[in-house]
């Protein structure tokens, strides 16, 4: 099975890992990295947005794995002025030399604003690979064309209710590997019915299908949680696969007409 994606730097991107959105910084945060470094998660991911890149990393410095086995993504606040300003901050917050993984949270002031800025924290070696993350396929391909290094990677919100299709065709036609939040809807999907079956039918859980349906369609997922069961859970699923029926079956949960939009219309992430 697929464990991993290529980026167009030739880095390995694990295709699940772990979100840190929402999580609290302090112990709950470190708990919780350390037990999906335990699992055998490699991929961690966090954001200046979120205020625990500090618990990222003394967790990670905890655990034991040597910082090369781990892919560590941190994103650029945009409502700061200076990407590479900011990732010195957050190196020295992560204590790390370096990201695997740099990414612009979201387009805000346009979609190249940011852009000449992750472009330096790339050039310094402070960032190995640099990407965007909540941009529709216009704001892509907006980027690429000015772009010296172009964008390796998008993060989008997607699920089988939000199957952003044509968003993660034009990733992939343009050699940037899509990556996936909220795959479990922050909770909302786990009950749906349609889940439910066919977890009870593979002998899953409703995460693990939900995950592995994204796994299966190309694209690295990262779905959050603090707690080390259910850290150990979404793990499982890259130890099956899901069958047609199944997947077919998914794909007809779909709200969004397969769109090659980030966000819903009228909606924007930031005030």
């Amino acid at each position: 099975m697929q464990t991993s994606l290529k980026l167009s730097n030739g880095t390995e991107i694990p295709a699940l890992g772990l979100g840190v959105w929402q999580v609290p910084d302090g112990p709950v945060t470190e708990r919780a990295v350390a037990a999906a470094l335990e699992a055998g998660y490699r991929l961690i991911d966090t954001a200046q947005a979120y205020g625990n890149e500090s618990s990222v990393g003394r967790a990670i410095r905890s655990s034991g794995v040597p910082r090369e086995e781990i892919f560590l993504t941190t994103k650029f606040l945009p409502s700061r002025r200076d990407p590479l300003a900011e990732m010195e901050k957050s190196l020295q917050r992560l204590d790390t030399d370096y990201v695997d993984l740099y990414l612009v949270h979201w387009p805000q002031g346009g979609p190249t604003a940011a852009w000449p800025g992750m472009e330096a924290a790339h050039a310094a070696g402070l960032a190995k690979a640099i990407g965007v993350s909540n941009f529709s396929a216009a704001e892509l391909a907006e980027v690429s064309r000015t772009a010296e290094v172009a964008p390796m990677a998008n993060q989008f919100q997607y699920s089988p209710f939000l199957d952003r299709r044509a968003l993660v065709d034009a990733c992939v036609a343009a050699g940037v590997v899509p990556q996936g939040y909220s795959p479990l809807g922050t909770g909302e999907h786990l009950d749906d019915p349609v889940v439910a079956k066919i977890a009870s039918t593979t002998g899953r859980t409703a995460a693990q299908v939900l995950i592995r349906w994204s796994l299966q369609r190309g694209v690295s997922v990262i779905p959050k949680s603090s707690t080390p069961s259910r850290i150990q859970e979404n793990f499982g699923a890259l130890d099956f696969e899901l069958d047609e029926d199944a997947m077919s079956a998914l794909d007809a949960l779909d709200t969004t007409g397969h769109t090659p939009d980030a966000k819903a219309p009228g909606q924007k992430w930031w005030s």
